[in-house]
């Protein structure tokens, strides 16, 4: 038996599980990230992210997502603002302007800091597609209408006007695993009101979960898109409220909000 060192965090609300690579190599991430993060039986949480460093000079560090089923993630914006607030305030970096390398390309982390402590981290998430055929190909009429945002992992927004009235984990694990998604999906619904847009996020891997940075931004532009919102938005989830910008300068979505750590511990595996 040996024993891991890890971080439990979350950005409002999604939570993950975070291994430092470099002190604590780990073989099997996809089994660790099962059966750690179920509820009860492990440390609960709704994945497992491992923070490398690259071999080369194009990024500061590197960061791997596992989904709470052990499907490897794409792109997580919560968790990489997670990963700014430990790097900075363990002391392994002084930069504010971090470059991180995920498995959808180098995402730039902003840090405001107040001395030793990072009270906001605002990523890069680069430009959204609207059209990513590798990941979205509308091949049935069942698939109810929405709008296909892609940041680097897929999003399927749902506008409705009640989203009391939305059984999202029935809907959500349906849509998740529909046949226009070959690599399956994320499903946002969403509301927009006087103070925000409110969401609700089935994510794929994971089921139901209190937010979702990605998708978050997914439904910033597809409420610009289609003429609900502006470019600036407040997205509203059940953990809490990020802020979003859609730049017309560059086409880039930015993401801005908190990132909170839960507590530690040692786990023997």
């Amino acid at each position: 038996m040996s024993k891991i060192h890890f971080i439990k965090m979350h950005g409002a609300g999604n939570d993950y599980i975070f291994v430092d690579t470099e002190q604590y190599p780990i073989d099997d991430p996809a089994a660790l990230a099962i059966a750690w993060s179920r509820p009860h039986m492990g440390i609960s949480s709704d994945g497992l992210v491992l923070i490398g460093r690259p071999e080369g000079d194009e990024a500061d560090f590197t960061m791997r997502i596992f989904n709470a089923d052990g499907s490897e993630g794409l792109m997580c914006g919560n968790a990489s603002r997670c990963i700014g607030k430990y790097v900075y305030e363990r002391g392994l970096t002084r930069l504010t302007r971090i470059r991180l390398l995920t498995a959808s390309g180098i995402k730039v982390l902003g840090l405001d800091v107040d001395g030793d402590h990072v009270r906001s981290v605002t990523v890069d998430m680069l430009a959204p597609s609207l059209s990513d055929n590798r990941l979205y190909r509308p091949t049935l009429p069942s698939l109810p209408d929405g709008v296909f945002v892609s940041m680097g992992n897929p999003h399927y927004v749902i506008f409705v006007d009640d989203l009391s009235r939305v059984d999202v984990a029935a809907e959500g694990i349906k849509l998740e695993h529909h046949p226009s998604f070959p690599e399956r999906c994320n499903i946002e619904f969403a509301q927009v009101m006087p103070q925000g847009i409110r969401m609700r996020v089935w994510e794929r891997g994971s089921g139901i979960t209190l937010a979702c940075g990605t998708g978050a931004c997914a439904t910033a532009v597809a409420a610009a898109v289609t003429g609900r919102a502006q470019r600036k938005s407040r997205v509203i989830m059940d953990g809490g409220a990020l802020d979003i910008h859609w730049r017309e300068s560059d086409n880039h979505v930015y993401l801005t909000g908190p990132a909170t750590i839960v507590y530690e511990g040692d786990i023997e595996v």
